[in-house]
């Protein structure tokens, strides 16, 4: 008698129409993007947790381009916010305007309400106007002069900012990080994926990027798929190897500050979608695995001796990471 495959198993939740959605995104990506798989899938696993993305990499390697791409393979709103130094809260959340006719004031809605909205430059702009964001990212509405408006779902905030050109920027306080999902450190294309971009330039000629894709997914579509990431299996010990690795951040020598359970929950999330976009109902160490450094690395803070050896928290996870044991 021939012997069963032990990795085959059945779906108890139908992931395929999910999977083909999450390949489809990323085929209409492929069309203009060179490389950036994993920028992309990140931006995929935001996207289907509700979770917001931090960008942090040099000018030029298409943080924007590919987050207004990403944007616009989602049939949904659009916006962009450009941070500059003397921007204002209002000008970000809106404000109330008089009218003529009944002097009664009326609430303009600002950028900020739409469904996917990009900040670009986001450490460009003063606490005031940064934390306009902590109500919006965290509980999605906005509350002006006494009245809550809620944002209409889908809502992610994808922000960038520039680590070299720190001249007339503003760190972003730990309590906004914290609302972060993923902070995403994105770096230079080899030398393969430097000529292929350079040829797809010159073959699109004067086309514009955003004209070669189109949306692959509606709202309802991605609602449903929500749903179904809050259906995916954890077993009790997968539990545990969460709560012991953020448990370790939070006594480690080399940090002054862990993760907070928010982390833990946002490891959680990120590895229920990684199974999902797998087409797995069930998650597994290796789901937590890929979670961790995205979600961790903004939310701790190094010692001030290891920060000037030059050690990277990207480091300090892999330490812990290698001392617990891994759930079979």
């Amino acid at each position: 008698m021939q012997e069963e495959n032990p990795l085959e198993f059945n779906n108890r939740i139908p992931l395929d129409e999910l999977k083909s959605s999450v390949e489809a995104i990323r085929g209409e990506l492929a069309k203009v993007i060179i490389g950036q798989e994993d920028f992309i899938k990140f931006l995929i696993v935001g996207l289907l947790t509700d979770g917001h993305v931090l960008i942090e990499g040099v000018p030029g390697i298409a943080k924007t381009m590919t987050s207004k791409l990403f944007a616009k393979s989602i049939h949904t709103g659009f916006s962009r916010i450009q941070f500059t130094p003397d921007l204002m809260p209002s000008d970000v959340l809106g404000t109330s305007v008089l009218k003529t006719d009944n002097s009664d004031f009326e609430f303009k809605k600002g950028p900020i309400f739409s469904n996917i909205v990009l900040i670009d430059e986001i450490n460009r702009s003063p606490a005031k106007t940064q934390a306009a964001l902590f109500e919006v990212m965290e509980e999605k509405q906005i509350t002006m002069d006494g009245v809550e408006y809620k944002m209409p779902p889908p809502f992610m905030v994808i922000a960038t900012q520039n680590p070299i050109d720190q001249e007339g920027t503003y760190a972003l306080p730990e309590a906004q990080l914290d609302r972060f999902l993923f902070k995403l450190k994105i770096d230079y294309p080899n030398l393969e994926e430097e000529v292929k971009i350079l040829k797809s330039h010159h073959l699109r000629k004067s086309k514009s990027p955003m004209d070669e894709l189109k949306a692959v997914m509606d709202v309802e579509t991605l609602l449903k798929f929500r749903d179904q990431i809050h259906d995916i299996i954890v077993e009790d010990k997968i539990f545990d190897y969460v709560a012991e690795i953020v448990l370790q951040t939070r006594s480690h020598p080399h940090l002054i500050l862990g993760g907070s359970p928010r982390a833990s929950l946002s490891i959680l999330k990120a590895a229920k979608a990684f199974a999902a976009i797998q087409g797995r109902d069930f998650v597994t160490p290796e789901d937590v695995k890929s979670s961790l450094k995205p979600v961790l690395n903004h939310r701790i803070i190094l010692s001030p001796e290891k920060e000037m050896e030059g050690t990277t928290p990207e480091q300090v996870i892999d330490l812990i990471q290698n001392t617990i044991e891994i759930p079979r």
